[in-house]
């Protein structure tokens, strides 16, 4: 018989080259002989999928959980356009060191090249040494054989736009959109549910196994978008107490709630899923229909059913934020 709550899943962390410890840290997990660079909060991506934590559905991976309830887990709307796959993955990035020079193709060209979703994807900053920065879009603009040329002679970085970031930015990365976060950011991502990246330069280091990782120079140059944007930031008012709305696009909406008090959030007429990722402060997750009530740790995350999206917050020690995710 189905019943459904807000799902929990076990860790899925992702060694790199780049990665870090603050991931492990943040969350109170074992260490890792090898850097960290990503934990994939939820995911249905079938070579790394997610597997649920807690309730009568611990120990089934979350495809095949949405399998059996397609409409109640993800919405009926978001079952009909996806055909029943979940159609965001969330991380949280710990970058020690820089990632490499990377874009990712759209719906379009990674439906054609490879039958996958395309990935367009947004950072949310968590935390950032100072005078850490990231590379975000051209800061001068070039054609295809201007980009082959500096990627032969490893100039690519000269024509990007870095920037400086703290707590709290937030950048939008449409597919096409150049890009590399850089060494010193934790931050959070929503995006398509795709593995796909073109990997444009990567400082000639090797990979974690000792060998020099794959390039995507021609696929790459593809899907690059070399328009310049004035600004390639994301603003959004920041207030407490409140639903912040960060960002609304085609593929996800995010939000931010910043709360020291029980706070209702009535999502169903999205029809929609939801993912929460808890930023600061453990709460719990009460839900309406159902009474059903989890507790989400700080550095964890949920995925909230469409069906049971009328839960309340509430901060465990008088204060939690947390970021959203749907699709609108």
């Amino acid at each position: 018989m189905k019943h459904l709550y807000p799902l929990l899943f076990e860790p899925n962390l992702h060694e790199t080259v780049w990665g870090g410890d603050k991931l492990t840290t943040w969350k109170h997990l074992p260490k890792h002989t090898a850097p960290v660079g990503e934990s994939w909060e939820v995911s249905a991506v079938p070579s790394s999928v997610n597997i649920i934590s807690n309730g009568i559905y611990k120990g089934k991976d979350l495809i095949s959980l949405i399998d059996s309830y397609p409409n109640e887990i993800l919405g009926k709307h978001v079952a009909e356009r996806y055909a029943g796959k979940m159609p965001l993955l969330v991380k949280f990035i710990d970058a020690r060191h820089d990632l490499s020079i990377q874009v990712h193709p759209n719906d379009e060209m990674a439906q054609r090249v490879h039958g996958k979703f395309g990935k367009s994807e947004m950072w949310y900053v968590l935390h950032a040494d100072p005078g850490a920065s990231l590379y975000v879009g051209f800061k001068q603009e070039i054609d295809r054989n201007e980009y082959k040329k500096r990627i032969a002679e490893g100039t690519i970085t000269d024509v990007l736009a870095r920037h400086e970031v703290h707590a709290g930015d937030v950048f939008y990365l449409p597919a096409g959109r150049v890009h590399a976060i850089c060494g010193g950011i934790l931050l959070a991502e929503v995006q398509q549910s795709s593995d796909l990246t073109y990997r444009i330069y990567d400082y000639n280091r090797p990979g974690i196994d000792g060998k020099p990782r794959e390039l995507h120079t021609e696929l790459a140059a593809e899907a690059l978008n070399y328009h310049v944007e004035k600004d390639y930031r994301t603003h959004y008012s920041d207030q407490k107490e409140c639903d912040c709305t960060v960002l609304s696009t085609e593929y996800f909406s995010v939000h931010i709630i910043d709360t020291t008090a029980p706070f209702h959030r009535n999502l169903m007429e999205h029809d929609s899923f939801v993912i929460v990722m808890c930023l600061e402060g453990d709460c719990k997750i009460h839900v309406h229909s159902t009474g059903d009530e989890i507790e989400l740790h700080e550095g964890f995350s949920c995925m909230i059913p469409a069906e049971i999206a009328d839960y309340d917050l509430i901060p465990v020690n008088g204060h939690t934020k947390i970021l959203d995710t749907y699709i609108d």
